[in-house]
């Protein structure tokens, strides 16, 4: 939660020692301006600034009960030692006042589109557009924040596949926030990186807002790779000191406050959460990207049911696939396709999915294709499936209503929320004759299937552009103005 800033005589005497790169009379006027003001937010900034690398709580605390014996110089003279070490001793610290901070590590680093980085890079691009807020990243050895390079902005904001270069010259430039805003849009798993996080939350005079995707890794533990839990509930613990959510879906939302409300066991207040709608925006879909689409998938004249999300077990393609399968045996024509890539514990769809191809079902999966050839798919589908266990949102759910496309998906959740405005069937999705009767019936029933994709042309489309600013306004309406 937010701490009150240090005295303006602290940080000017912060900000000398910065300039004078560490210079012993600085430090000493430093030392004493700590003594006169011996708050946490004051070490945390003197760890940051003097050690050249973000603190943790354990090491403010540290440190502050050093300050509280009296021993000011003895904080200061080895935080400065810290700086002198390793890939530290070459960092040169700027001090920004009041900025708006968007942590993008992840994002920054890889070209992958889940549904995690697509939400983070149409966020982010948009709040880029209209406020200009600081990107940053983390450091090689994840003790500090920097400003990201061009090239890692490329991949950040347009998803551009990294280039991998050298980030050493750019590690030597590493910021330090007095104030202002700091908001994570992505998730973050990396312990080292979570508990400098929290630090921050606590100690930094920053407001702090992170976006809520889901509580999947604790709700359905079992739907998720060994160690996620775990790497999860340290994300919480950066997220219970921080000051607000704002959750991707009302459902998600009620998550959010039942973990919240948690936290009085603890001491803790927890943050303020809020519903903000995600978007569910489609783009054009040119000729060229149907052509692109058809040429992975041709038209066989036979309808056609796309899935669409990663492979792992909370998607429960396995159930889809059983529904597949159960209607050609009973002698209906479709071509089933899947868009996604693999995940963990993928192995038995895949392994389904050659058993169903050698016997000459019409299934085909594909990975690694352009968000338009993704809504190519949408606008050529007869129908969508997406019957996951648990979600924070469902995009595809909101993205193929969005194209007009009928869906079949869970009853229940974030995925009920966007079902209940039409165009779409919902089932258990644990339940795999619930799903199965859907399936035939939406193959079978063309009057079914015409009135849903009536009500499916319908839908109320969120845009980006209001989902970003909805969220900015959420995160900022403290009185900043950035």
């Amino acid at each position: 939660m937010t701490a009150m800033l240090p005295s303006e005589d602290f940080l000017e005497a912060l900000e000398s020692a910065v300039r004078s790169g560490g210079a012993a009379e600085s430090l000493g006027r430093l030392a004493t301006a700590l003594e006169a003001d011996p708050v946490p937010s004051a070490v945390w900034l003197v760890l940051a600034a003097i050690a050249r690398g973000l603190p943790t709580d354990d090491e403010v605390r540290t440190a502050h009960r050093l300050l509280i014996r009296g021993r000011s110089v003895d904080v200061v003279r080895r935080a400065a030692q810290s700086g002198r070490r390793g890939p530290r001793a070459r960092r040169r610290v700027e001090l920004l006042r009041d900025a708006v901070v968007v942590d993008v590590r992840h994002t920054a680093e890889t070209a992958l589109a889940t549904g995690i980085q697509r939400v983070a890079r149409q966020t982010v691009r948009r709040w880029v557009r209209d406020h200009d807020p600081l990107l940053t990243t983390w450091t090689e050895d994840g003790l500090a924040m920097r400003r990201l390079t061009a090239d890692e902005r490329a991949t950040a904001l347009d998803g551009a596949f990294p280039l991998h270069r050298s980030t050493r010259l750019a590690d030597r430039e590493v910021i330090v926030p007095i104030g202002g805003t700091y908001i994570l849009p992505e998730l973050a798993a990396e312990i080292w990186r979570v508990d400098r996080v929290a630090a921050l939350a606590d100690y930094s005079g920053m407001t702090s807002g992170v976006v809520g995707f889901d509580l999947v890794p604790i709700t359905s533990a079992e739907t998720v790779g060994d160690g996620m839990p775990t790497a999860f509930s340290r994300n919480l613990g950066a997220a219970a000191r921080m000051d607000k959510v704002g959750a991707i879906s009302e459902a998600a939302a009620t998550e959010y406050r039942g973990w919240r409300d948690m936290l009085v066991a603890s001491g803790l207040p927890g943050p303020t959460v809020e519903s903000v709608l995600l978007a569910a925006e489609v783009g054009e879909v040119t000729d060229d990207d149907l052509a692109e689409f058809e040429s992975l998938v041709p038209p066989t004249g036979r309808q056609l049911v796309v899935v669409i999300g990663s492979h792992e077990p909370r998607k429960n393609h396995l159930a889809v696939l059983h529904a597949a399968e159960r209607a050609w045996r009973a002698g209906l024509e479709f071509d089933l396709v899947f868009i996604g890539g693999n995940s963990w514990n993928s192995l038995d769809f895949a392994d389904m999915v050659t058993r169903m191809t050698a016997k000459g079902r019409h299934v085909t999966s594909l990975s690694s294709i352009s968000d338009p050839v993704v809504w190519a798919a949408l606008r050529r589908a007869d129908f969508t499936v997406f019957v996951s266990v648990n979600e924070g949102f469902g995009l595809p759910v909101a993205e193929s209503l969005a194209s007009g496309t009928p869906v079949i998906t869970s009853a229940f959740g974030s995925m009920a929320q966007i079902a209940a405005s039409g165009g779409a069937m919902t089932v258990d999705p644990r339940d795999d004759d619930s799903v199965s009767r859907a399936f035939m019936q939406l193959l079978s029933d063309p009057e079914l299937a015409a009135r849903l994709r009536r009500e499916a042309s319908r839908y109320e489309v969120r845009t980006w552009d209001s989902y970003a600013a909805d969220l900015w306004e959420y995160f900022m309406n403290d009185g900043s103005s950035q």
